[in-house]
């Protein structure tokens, strides 16, 4: 799989469906229906359909036979991180993917060899950067953040913020591992991690990362972690929102 690109599939909210459904499990199912916000439901039934379309594309399988599960690392119950359900012997053992959403945008990265993570956040009003920024940088990250013009900082924020989180969940730990204890590039610098929390054992995982803005305003970023065989610089970008509408006689 030398020089793979990963895949990053993108949708939005409206592009949802009750053909959806269908693609649900009987777990997924029973959690869309608590879900009480109807626009989580939406995103939720969104980035479960995503990720079977985005799988079954790669596995050459139809979505609804894509079997995913949810395992929590910490009491076994089946909120975890959502992987593909496949035989540690199957050749499809090494695929990962990753389900992000923010706002109105949904997005599933995919890709084999690899662990990867991705991360959207929407550009809207309303953020208090500095209250983020204190919980969520380094302090060598918050110096460069104050060293930016007032008007920039929103948007270096948001920068740096995708970036760290796309390696903690390509990493598999989430916001379990604060964002402070992992250090990124600058905004205006190829990504890159600069340096790792000190409680991750050695050695260091190796990590490269990519920035993307989905529908000319909101900030995303991939990340891959683990191997050299996956290219990140050849990000394979889907708009999947004709896909999605039409799954099930949507459109």
């Amino acid at each position: 799989m030398t020089g793979q690109a990963v895949q990053v599939w993108w949708a939005r909210r409206d592009d949802g469906h009750p053909g959806l459904l269908t693609l649900l499990d009987p777990v997924e199912r029973a959690r869309y229906e608590a879900t009480v916000a109807p626009a989580d439901k939406e995103r939720f039934l969104l980035g479960c359909a995503l990720s079977r379309l985005a799988l079954g594309d790669l596995l050459g399988v139809p979505p609804a036979d894509v079997p995913l599960r949810r395992v929590c690392p910490r009491c076994g119950g089946p909120h975890g991180k959502v992987a593909l359900a496949v035989p540690s012997a199957s050749a499809y053992a090494d695929v990962d993917f990753s389900v992000t959403h923010s706002g109105d945008v949904i997005g599933v990265a995919v890709c084999r060899g690899a662990s990867v993570g991705l991360d959207v956040e929407e550009y809207a009003g309303g953020l208090d950067v500095g209250t983020a920024a204190t919980s969520a940088l380094t302090p060598t990250e918050l110096t460069a953040l104050y060293a930016r013009p007032p008007a920039e900082r929103h948007s270096a924020f948001l920068r740096t913020w995708t970036r760290k989180e796309a390696v903690l969940k390509a990493l598999g730990v989430g916001l379990r591992l604060p964002l402070r204890e992992l250090e990124v590039s600058a905004p205006q610098a190829p990504p890159a991690v600069l340096a790792w929390p000190d409680r991750l054992a050695a050695p260091r995982p190796t990590a490269a990362l990519a920035d993307m803005v989905v529908d000319g305003a909101h900030p995303a970023s991939v990340a891959v972690v683990g191997a050299r065989t996956v290219r990140i610089d050849r990000i394979d970008r889907r708009d999947a929102s004709a896909a999605v509408a039409a799954y099930g006689g949507g459109a």
